[in-house]
């Protein structure tokens, strides 16, 4: 018996392991770490879109999938960071004048920008 073959109908490879021929299943699923963005997300697609967390899960996709999850949001949120603390006109020089009323402002900004990510990345598919 061959060590190995290749089943033409289906495109499998096959080895032979102790008289019996095992497919070659090579997982493409990456290790991304994924951070605040990612598991938010994935919270929301495991209770609301359960059909799609599984599709994702079985073709070894969804480590993929919540890397980019991360990667967007993580990108739209320092931009929303940056756009809404410059035409709200909150600069150094405040930050040097006044700290408290920057603090307050830069919180108020994260929490905007949060609150857009959360609509237009994380609870949206």
């Amino acid at each position: 018996m061959k060590k190995h073959i290749t089943d033409k109908k289906n495109g499998l490879d096959y080895t032979l392991v102790n008289g019996v021929y095992l497919s070659n299943l090579v997982s493409t699923e990456t290790n991304y770490e994924i951070g605040h963005w990612g598991q938010r997300h994935l919270d929301y697609i495991m209770k609301h879109h359960k059909v799609f967390y599984t599709s994702l899960k079985t073709s070894c996709n969804l480590n993929s999938y919540l890397h980019e999850v991360e990667v967007r949001a993580k990108e739209m949120y320092d931009t929303l960071i940056t756009q809404l603390a410059e035409k709200q006109g909150v600069t150094e020089q405040l930050k040097a004048d006044n700290q408290m009323l920057w603090v307050q402002k830069m919180t108020n900004i994260a929490n905007q920008a949060r609150e857009i990510v959360y609509n237009e990345v994380i609870y949206a598919r």
